[in-house]
Order: C-alpha cells, then sequence, then structure tokens
C-alpha cells in the first residue's frame, strides 16, 4: 500500500544553523531553510546526498489549470509550493514542487479554491503554507514510484 514516506526529497545538507537544516534538493538551485522534525540528530554538511521528508502546513490551496513546478522563496523558509499531487489522503498529500513536499491539508472548508476541479493526484495545485516546515531524515534511502 501506497503512502506518503514513499516520497523522499533527495538532495544535499549545505548546512546547520542551530535547529535549521539548509537543504538544496537535487536538480534545483533551492536553499530551503527547514526545521528540524522532532529534535534528532541533524546531519552535517555534506557533498552526499540524503534522502528526508519536507513537510509543511497549507494555509490556502487553489487547483491550477496550467504552470510549473516551484518553491518560493528560493533561499530561506518555503512559503508557496506548486506542482502535481503525486500522493493523496484525506488530510495530507505529496505536491512534487521541483522536490517532492508532504503537505497538510488545511481543515476548513473555505482554504480550498477548486474553481479547476478538486485536489485528486495528477491536478496542478497552488499552496500557500503556514510558517514552520520541517526537515525529517529518511530512515533509508527510498525508491520512488513510477
Amino acid at each position: 500500500m501506497a503512502s506518503a514516506l514513499d516520497y523522499p526529497a533527495r538532495g544535499k545538507v549545505l548546512r546547520v544553523e542551530g535547529n535549521v537544516v539548509v537543504f538544496n534538493p537535487a536538480g534545483t538551485t533551492y536553499e530551503l531553510h527547514l526545521q528540524n522534525h522532532d529534535g534528532a540528530e541533524l546531519p552535517s554538511a555534506s557533498p552526499a546526498a540524503v534522502s528526508c521528508y519536507i513537510r509543511c502546513n497549507a494555509r490556502k490551496v487553489w487547483t491550477m489549470a496550467s504552470g510549473g513546478n516551484f518553491v518560493t522563496p528560493i533561499f530561506g523558509p518555503p512559503r508557496v509550493v506548486q506542482g502535481r499531487v503525486r500522493y493523496m489522503e484525506e488530510h495530507l498529500g505529496v505536491v512534487h514542487a521541483g522536490a517532492p513536499v508532504i503537505v497538510t491539508w488545511p481543515t476548513e472548508g473555505t482554504a480550498f479554491d477548486l474553481i479547476n476541479g478538486p485536489v485528486i493526484p495528477g491536478v496542478m495545485v497552488n499552496v500557500t503554507l503556514l510558517a514552520g516546515a520541517t526537515f525529517e531524515l529518511a530512515a533509508a534511502p527510498v525508491t520512488q514510484p513510477g
């Protein structure tokens, strides 16, 4: 059975600043500032790639007719992610926004603007995030489903 944990982000830890991990997802120039998920020991900066989970909470979700995959800002804590939904559960989904991001959906129905259809796998979404995106090291490398 598939789960959100089947979609880790791969990339490099550029540096650790206190409880903040500066993560560079593979294939991007992003430097995402992410909070340590649970106080676990953090990896040090290394040229070796790591697998991790980027988690965040949505404030507002829009379905989009078209567009690209991105995270803004490029440097700093993520505030907006846009991309296709790769995996979906009732309360969370994985949005491929240059890197897979596990998004917990808002509980209020008014936080969804579904002018371009429902939020389902394959649909393009734009998500405004609450502060506090986190970095969680994946226990072991995982191959992503097709």
